[in-house]
C-alpha cells in the first residue's frame, strides 16, 4: 500500500530520528575506552568513575552535539537551496557560499595569527559576512540565468574557485602554527571543538528554522512554475529570496563552527527526498539526514583509523562520487529535482 505524501514524510522522519538516536548512543559509547549502556547513562548524569564521566560529558558529548547541530544546519541549507533553485546540484558548497564563509573565517584567523585584534569580528560573524557576500555576488552574476539551470551553477563554481584561491593566499600570510590550524579547519573538522563552537550555530538555527517551517507550504509550491504560484496567491519571489537567505545563514554558521564540511549539504536533501518519496525536500528530514551523515562520519573518523581524521575527509569520500553521479545522470525536464 502506497502512503500519502504527508504520511510518507512523517514515517521517514520517525525512522530517521530512531536511527539518529541509535547512532548518538553508539557515538557516546565508543572511544579510546568503550562505555557500556549502564555506565553511559550514569555518566551522563554525573555518576560513576571519574574518568568515564569525563570522557562522556566533557569529550564525547560536546563533539556529538556539535556534529548534530552542524549536520542539521548543512542538511537544511542544502535542502532549501536545491528545492528553491530546483536543481540537485545547487547546494551551498557547490555554489560557493561555504567558500565565501571560509574566506571570512580564515581572514579573521589570519588577522589574529599576525597579532591583530581577532576579537573585533567574531569568527561566526565573519563567516556570515563572507557567506552573504558570496551569495550576493552569485545573485548579481547569475541574474541573467534566471537563478536556475547550469549557468547558475557555473557562476557558483567559478566564484567558489576564486574564493578558494583567496583562502589559500591568506594561509600563506599566516605563521606556521596558525596556517596549520586554519588548514585543518578548512578540511572540515570537529577535533578539539566544544560547547562554545556549538552555541552560535544553535542560536542561529533556533531563529532560522521556524521561518523555514512557516514557509513550508509556500516552499512546496515553488516546484511549480512562477505563473501558477502567482495564481495561487503565493509571492514566489519573496518566498524564494527569504528561503535562500535562510539557507546561506545556516551554511555560513555551520561552516564557522566546523569548517566547510564538504558534500553534506549536497547529499542530505536528495537522500531525504528519496526516503520520503515526495517531489519537494522536507526540511526537517533533510536536517536529520545531515546530522546522521556528519555524526556517522565523525564517529568513524575518530574511532576506526589509527589517527583521528577530519570529518570532511570521510564526507568527501562519499560525496564526491555522488556529485559525479548527479553530473552524469540524464535530466528529465528543465529544473527537475
Amino acid at each position: 500500500m502506497r502512503l500519502k505524501p504527508r504520511a510518507s514524510v512523517v514515517v521517514a522522519i520517525l525512522v530517521a530520528a530512531l536511527l539518529l538516536a541509535t547512532v548518538v548512543t553508539v557515538a557516546l559509547s565508543v572511544g579510546d575506552r568503550a562505555t557500556n549502556p549502564v555506565d553511559l547513562v550514569r555518566a551522563l548524569f554525573g555518576f560513576g568513575e571519574e574518568n568515564v564521566v569525563y570522557a562522556v560529558r566533557e569529550v564525547r558529548l560536546p563533539r556529538v552535539f556539535l556534529a548534530l547541530v552542524v549536520g542539521a544546519a548543512f542538511g537544511i541549507a542544502g535542502g532549501i537551496s536545491q528545492g528553491v533553485l530546483r536543481n540537485p546540484l545547487a547546494s551551498p558548497d557547490v555554489l560557493g557560499v561555504s567558500a565565501g564563509a571560509s574566506v571570512g573565517a580564515v581572514g579573521v584567523m589570519a588577522v589574529g595569527a599576525l597579532g591583530g585584534p581577532i576579537g573585533v569580528i567574531p569568527v561566526p560573524i565573519a563567516a556570515l559576512i563572507g557567506g552573504f557576500g558570496a551569495a550576493a555576488l552569485i545573485a548579481i552574476l547569475g541574474f541573467g540565468a534566471g537563478f536556475r539551470g547550469r549557468s547558475m551553477l557555473l557562476v557558483g563554481i567559478a566564484i567558489s574557485t576564486a574564493l578558494t584561491g583567496i583562502t589559500q593566499y591568506l594561509l600563506t600570510r599566516m605563521d606556521v602554527a596558525g596556517a596549520q590550524s586554519a588548514a585543518a579547519w578548512l578540511t572540515g573538522s570537529l577535533n578539539a571543538r566544544g560547547w562554545g563552537d556549538t552555541l552560535p550555530v544553535l542560536i542561529g538555527a533556533a531563529m532560522i528554522v521556524p521561518i523555514v517551517l512557516m514557509l513550508g507550504h509556500s516552499a512546496r509550491a515553488l516546484i511549480f512554475e512562477e505563473d501558477l504560484t502567482t495564481n495561487w496567491g503565493i509571492r514566489g519571489s519573496v518566498v524564494r529570496v527569504t528561503l535562500l537567505v535562510c539557507s546561506v545563514a545556516l551554511a555560513a554558521l555551520a561552516t564557522s563552527a566546523a569548517g566547510p564540511v564538504g558534500f553534506v549539504a549536497l547529499v542530505s536533501g536528495q537522500l531525504a527526498r528519496r526516503a520520503a518519496r515526495v517531489a519537494d525536500i522536507p526540511p526537517i528530514l533533510s536536517g536529520i539526514v545531515g546530522a546522521l551523515i556528519v555524526l556517522v562520519a565523525d564517529t568513524l573518523a575518530r574511532t576506526v583509523f589509527p589517527v583521528q581524521l577530519p570529518v570532511g575527509v570521510l564526507t568527501a569520500i562519499v560525496g564526491a562520487p555522488y556529485l559525479l553521479y548527479l553530473l552524469q545522470r540524464p535530466r528529465r525536464g528543465r529544473g527537475a529535482l
